[in-house]
């Protein structure tokens, strides 16, 4: 299948129109990474405390922003979290401890941030665990069991079963506690309303990353890319030229500075999955830099007598139907990944819709001038013209990237 027949777009001769698209994005990302927002590291990088809130109604991110604010919390995240429809919010906190101290710490000053509409001298049933609502029902003993040994595993059971329809069926969020009356027993119910009353809101989920490990993590997160790069590089010296290799390294730097400072721009943050989803586009952009450069070098081989800026517009040409085909497929794969994939997968295919459409326009746009360039300053200095010849063993036609 073709897209494109016999097409003679002269893509050297619009290389200024495409460097300066390049050079635009290139400036505005390396600014906003050195004196805006810097590099947005997520807390797999930085270390922090993860809280995870559901609302009984659509919160108001800028509201809770201030609540943290007032009680001491200096520079928390708001953003929402899943589908809109889950009224959920995820609060970044710059606690970095890693105990179980540093849990229960997240979740007590959020919990002071958020409860400003706290009953005074009762416990908020909605963020209560069940062993703090059975060792009151066991004091309270509304049941009237005595100190029998019966009475701790009732009300322990009768706790257990509100935590669990407030989690399970409820997402974490009772309306009011007569919601309860068909779960526990109906004077247990009645007893609750004594000494405890129900928010709007429910904390599901408290994680943290250490400084230590965010440190590792940022480390191993540079090596695999230089290391992604440096394969390449060896890779494509020892297949085609050293030229190649360094046009092809160039291009996917290219890419990833595009990428990341999309993401400084837009002051979203860098995880280990837009990490993954980087490493992804290195390979995928150097796949379809391999695929012209092939076509050149097999041309330059059968036009030995055309000048190498036409043998190279010739081989775009050539590749330009395959290339259109291979990147539209995964880019709308991606796209729909993007739109319906979810909030934990937002940032990764973001940076992969990014990451193709940038990795498509250099393959063309930039490593190919790389060669061209190279050429041109050669015969400025007076030096021979690279002919470029195949590698022993490599016969012209026996392209993996032929299409």
């Amino acid at each position: 299948m073709e897209f494109f027949r016999n097409t003679n777009i002269d893509f050297l001769g619009k290389k200024w129109y495409f460097l300066t698209f390049s050079l635009i994005f290139s400036v505005a990302g390396l600014l906003s990474m050195a004196f805006w927002h810097g590099i947005p590291l997520g807390v797999d990088f930085r270390g922090g405390t993860l809280v995870y809130v559901r609302y009984s109604h659509t919160p108001d991110l800028a509201a809770i922003h201030a609540e943290t604010e007032r009680v001491g919390l200096k520079n928390t995240r708001v953003q929402r979290y899943g589908p809109a429809a889950n009224d959920e919010v995820l609060i970044q906190l710059d606690i970095q401890e890693t105990s179980e101290q540093a849990l229960d710490k997240g979740k007590i000053q959020i919990l002071q941030a958020l409860e400003s509409n706290a009953a005074a001298g009762k416990q908020d049933l909605n963020n209560s665990s069940s062993i703090t609502i059975a060792k009151y029902l066991l004091e309270k003993d509304p049941l009237h069991l005595g100190e029998g040994i019966d009475a701790n595993p009732r009300y322990t059971a009768i706790a257990q079963a509100i935590v669990d329809y407030r989690d399970k069926t409820k997402s974490g969020v009772l309306g009011s506690i007569d919601e309860l009356r068909g779960v526990a027993d109906p004077a247990a119910v009645a007893s609750l309303q004594d000494s405890f009353y129900v928010s709007d809101f429910g904390i599901r989920n408290v994680e943290i990353v250490g400084p230590q490990v965010g440190q590792q993590l940022r480390k191993q997160a540079i090596l695999a890319t230089l290391y992604s790069l440096g394969g390449m590089l060896i890779y494509l010296g020892f297949r085609f030229e050293w030229i190649y290799g360094v046009a092809a390294v160039l291009t996917v730097f290219h890419d990833t500075l595009i990428t990341v400072g999309a993401f400084s721009l837009l002051n979203w943050e860098i995880s280990l999955t837009v990490i993954a989803a980087i490493l992804t586009l290195i390979g995928y952009s150097n796949n379809d830099t391999i695929v012209v450069f092939d076509r050149i070098r097999e041309n330059v081989k059968l036009l030995r007598r055309d000048r190498l800026a036409d043998i190279v517009n010739k081989s775009i040409n050539q590749t330009l139907s395959r290339t259109i085909l291979t990147a539209g497929l995964t880019f709308l794969t991606v796209l729909a990944l993007f739109l319906f994939g979810g909030e934990v997968l937002h940032n990764f295919s973001l940076a992969l819709v990014l990451g193709i459409l940038i990795g498509t326009y250099s393959s063309i746009a930039i490593a190919a001038p790389i060669l061209v360039a190279y050429q041109e300053w050669r015969g400025e200095r007076g030096k021979k013209p690279m002919a470029m010849p195949l590698r022993s063993g490599n016969r012209p036609g026996a392209s993996e990237g032929k299409s």
